[in-house]
Formats: C-alpha cells, structure tokens, sequence
C-alpha cells in the first residue's frame, strides 16, 4: 500500500452549484451532504478536491468531484500544483455502467494523446475507445496536457450496469494495471480478496432473482464470445495471464 498522506486541496466554494429552482429529487445531487443524529449535527461536507503524495514512491493522487462551474479555473488548479512538482505523466482513472458481468474481468477502456502512448499500453489489456459525444473534465485535461506538453492516459472500467455499489473488482483491475505501468511496488492481495467477496455476495443475491441471473448469464456469453471467440483472441488472454502456452 502507498503511505499517502494529505498535503493540498481545490477549494470547492467557486465550482459547484449547491442549489437549484425545483423539488428536492432535482436538487438533491448538488447539495452539500450532512449526516444527523438524534437531533445532533454529526457531520456537513462539501466536494471534496484533495492532494496526497507518497514520496516514496514519488507518485502524486487526486481524489475529487467534476465541478459544475468554470472548467477552466478547476484544471488550472491541477496543473499549477503539477508544474510545482514536476509531474510529467497524468493517469486519470474511472468506471462507467456497461455490459461486462460482475463475474469477468472488468474491460479497460483506455485514452491517450499519441501513437507511442498507445504502443506502450498495448501490452496492458486496454482497448481504445471510439467516442463522439459530451466530453467529462478528463477530458478537458487531456487537452490541457497536450497543450502543455504533459503525458496523460485515461483508464475507465466498464462495471456491471445492474451494480450500484463501489466496485472493487474494477478497483483492482485498474490499479494493477497502474502497478506495471508504473512498475509499483504494492502488494494487491487485500484488494483481490475483497474482489472475490465482493462477487459471491452479488452471486448470493442474485440466486434469489431467476430473471436478473439469465440476463447476466447472457453478458457472460457475450463476454466469452469476444475474449476467446477466436485464436488470436484466445493467444493474446493467455499472454495477458501469463502463459506462452498449454
């Protein structure tokens, strides 16, 4: 594990929308959240935006929310603490809601700036997204990187869409991609143990519904068909598991 400790962070107060005209469903998602107990305030938290650094390892984390307001403002927060430091890569990591079962290795979809990024990632079990649409703040860092010279690889996991839970099976397939990349240090057996808890408790609640286990059965066939569907396919997950051959 990473001795990480808190050293900075991005006041929240000029980037987010705390309220909006509408019902309580509407707004919910901007409200700063509070916890109260038994008529005592116990806890009210804004966004979080904070820096850790483990100088061991020389390795600088963000953990925050994506702003509502003035993109810009917010990035150049990031990168001014990253010029003060000499960061020169950026890997930013995420999850989206898609058709990779609980029971398989969570896809990796991947981003990069240039053709020698995507060269050096191949080995890694990433696939290269193909996207048009409505861009995220990674996004907007990207462009930022590439206007300033900087390394930056997004890596999202596609999860379970029927899982609304902190999953850390994707957890894991993403940090242990970070590990060889970054040639880390980290022992992931905690981590893999509570992936492999984490999938027998979805498997003990969905043998108690019949009509959710076929559908996921079917993603497990689909999800099958593509990995192993060819030899090609078949030879390269051998070598991503380690094995030359049978």
């Amino acid at each position: 594990k990473l001795k990480a400790n808190k050293f900075a962070e991005i006041d929240p107060g000029e980037f987010y929308i705390f309220n909006l005209p509408g019902g309580m469903e509407q707004v919910a998602q901007f409200r700063p959240y509070t916890k109260i107990k038994d008529g005592l305030l116990i806890d009210f938290e804004y966004p979080r935006n904070e820096f850790f650094a483990d100088q061991g390892s020389r390795v600088i984390l963000f953990s925050g929310k994506e702003p509502n307001l003035r993109w810009g403002e917010y990035a150049n927060c990031i990168f001014q603490l990253g010029e003060e430091f000499g960061v020169r890569k950026i890997y930013y990591v995420g999850s989206f809601a898609g058709a990779t079962p609980h029971s398989r290795e969570p896809r990796i979809i991947c981003s990069v700036l240039n053709e020698e990024q995507k060269a050096n990632l191949k080995e890694h079990d990433v696939r290269f997204t193909n996207y048009e649409g409505p861009a995220s703040i990674a996004t907007l860092l990207n462009k930022f990187s590439r206007e300033k010279g900087i390394e930056m690889t997004n890596l999202v996991a596609e999860i379970p869409a029927y899982i609304q839970v902190k999953n850390p099976r994707a957890i894991e397939a993403v940090i242990k991609r970070l590990v060889r990349i970054l040639d880390l240090d980290i022992d992931l057996n905690d981590l893999h143990r509570t992936s492999l808890e984490f999938e027998k408790n979805i498997d003990k609640a969905l043998a108690k519904q019949p009509i959710l286990t076929e559908q996921v059965r079917k993603l497990e066939d689909n999800y099958d068909s593509e990995t192993f569907g060819t030899d090609e396919n078949f030879e390269n997950w051998l070598r991503q598991q380690g094995i030359d051959k049978l």
